[in-house]
């Protein structure tokens, strides 16, 4: 097989498990549901402010939503010695990596592209945003990105639902930060060159998250 055939394969395998079980996506939703619902009644949806509180509700609801998420990146792997067949098997730690990483993004996406529209309802925002569509794609690769490797971490630690969020939010402050600025701009319906400065940010945090991850994760995974 080949490498990317191999990444697809775990990446599938992770598609099947949460298709049988709903564990990740469902918990994720609900409580992101519940984030964007309860700032909804506590902020006032009139256009003006609710492009000023928007961006910073949405992605606080998107950010820890995914932190729940990844707490379940590795940890069906960790039932029943799992994590220790999918090590045994004759493929490189990275090519796992990338697998678990899809798998996360997936999951990410499909939660914010439902939660997405409930939000700007809510707020009495456009619906048709596409250029929405890209940032969220943009942040959600870093979300996955760094919590697919800090899931690996914590996975092995006592607290590891209190460990993840001390380790995974730090780092991705700054896809954040871009993130909630580039929302900002979409909203406010300015141009592309003035989100540009911010998509810019993102992708090079994606990047420099997905090489020093790929390289770190061999010895994450020895441990």
């Amino acid at each position: 097989m080949s490498t990317f055939a191999r990444i697809i394969t775990i990446f599938w395998k992770d598609i099947l498990t949460e298709l049988r079980a709903r564990e990740v996506v469902t918990s994720v939703l609900v409580f992101s549901l519940l984030v964007v619902v309860i700032f909804s009644f506590a902020f006032s949806t009139r256009i003006d402010t609710a492009e000023l509180v928007a961006p910073g509700i949405l992605w606080a609801a998107l950010t820890f939503g995914g932190v729940l998420g990844f707490n379940h990146t590795f940890a069906v792997e960790k039932e029943n010695s799992r994590l220790e067949g999918l090590m045994l098997c004759p493929v490189d730690r990275a090519v796992i990596y990338w697998g678990k990483l899809a798998g996360s993004f997936t999951f990410t996406m499909v939660v914010a592209i439902i939660i997405t529209p409930i939000f700007l309802a809510l707020f009495n925002l456009p619906l048709f945003l596409p250029r929405l569509l890209l940032v969220i794609g943009l942040a959600s690769l870093g979300f996955a990105a760094v919590g697919t490797l800090f899931s690996a971490v914590a996975i092995n630690t006592r607290a590891r639902d209190i460990m993840l969020p001390v380790l995974f939010l730090p780092v991705v402050v700054p896809v954040v930060v871009a993130a909630v600025r580039a929302t900002a701009v979409v909203l406010a319906d300015k141009s592309w060159s003035d989100m540009l400065t911010w998509l810019q940010i993102m992708i090079a945090f994606d990047i420099v998250y997905l090489v020093v991850s790929t390289l770190v994760f061999d010895f994450v995974v020895e441990e």
